[in-house]
């Protein structure tokens, strides 16, 4: 492998089964990612926060990702105490069809960067954000939420917290590939890590995190030493010109929210794997090959 681009043997195989109409795609469920961000030491370029998945993952063990899970179906339909823009505007830079799904979306990169870095993006009024996040009731209600005892609708209404909606930032969104049996349409945001917080290893998928400036991942995945999907290096190599985590949030209006969906076709006998717009990550496959 001349880089680290997250690569399963299985891939040609359900790529023609695909091709052959003896596969039919997944539905991709709703999840949402959060790519946190920090000043870096002596005013540098800022770090971001990553885990690394648990070699035993079924899915993408052993790679580098950011906080994220899927969509919990019990936040569409609940109004939490809502900080920042709008609903419909989020529904709108989303691309989702109403502002309950969008709520749904925001929710799920919220609760899950509380999850699994321990940072809540929310607090008790629409201008503060919570402290210390480590005591033993906090942790009872992580552990609740992890669980899905606890809707993250009804944990906000619990402690009489606002979602703090402002503190995001929309970046990029990219669906698992159609040939893969597990399958996320997944929005990636980006945010700040607050005053006051600390991330640590909350979650039990991965086996080790790490504050890394994002050049600095890039050229670990170019070197073949740390291992990625196509859309976290994608997200990391935009991620890397700004010099603060305002100054990515500032850009983050720009960035497109087209989603990214992988394409495999058949050509002259080879099966080519690409992602549109992302040409680094092309694959060519002799037919009749595993890798």
């Amino acid at each position: 492998m001349a880089n680290g681009q997250w690569y399963p043997p299985e891939w040609p195989d359900r790529i023609r089964a695909l091709a052959s109409g003896e596969l039919t795609p997944a539905t991709p469920r709703r999840a949402a990612t959060v790519m946190l961000l920090r000043d870096g030491a002596d005013s540098g370029a800022p770090e971001v926060h990553m885990l690394r998945r648990r070699a035993s993952m079924a899915f993408a063990g052993g790679a580098y990702a950011y906080p994220g899970g899927g969509v919990d179906p019990r936040d569409d339909d609940h109004l939490v105490r809502w900080a920042g823009p709008t609903r419909a505007s989020w529904a709108a830079r989303l691309g989702v069809d109403d502002e309950a799904e969008a709520q749904a979306i925001v929710c799920a990169a919220v609760r899950e960067t509380y999850e699994e870095a321990g940072v809540l993006l929310a607090g008790p009024t629409p201008e503060t954000v919570v402290g210390d996040t480590t005591g033993d009731d906090w942790e009872t209600d992580r552990e609740a939420l992890v669980s899905r005892d606890l809707s993250f609708a009804d944990f906000l209404d619990r402690r009489g917290l606002y979602l703090r909606s402002d503190l995001l930032a929309a970046w990029a969104r990219w669906i698992t590939p159609e040939f893969e049996p597990r399958r996320y349409d997944t929005f990636f945001f980006v945010a700040a890590l607050p005053e006051g917080q600390r991330t640590r290893n909350a979650s039990t998928e991965a086996d080790r995190t790490v504050w890394i400036r994002p050049a600095e991942a890039a050229a670990g995945y170019d070197k073949g030493e740390l291992l990625m999907m196509p859309p976290t290096i994608a997200t990391l190599r935009a991620l890397a010109p700004h010099p603060s985590p305002r100054a990515a949030l500032a850009a983050a209006p720009s960035q497109d929210m087209a989603p990214v969906l992988a394409e495999a076709r058949l050509e002259n006998g080879t099966l080519v794997l690409s992602w549109p717009g992302h040409d680094e990550f092309t694959k060519h496959i002799a037919a009749g090959s595993e890798r």
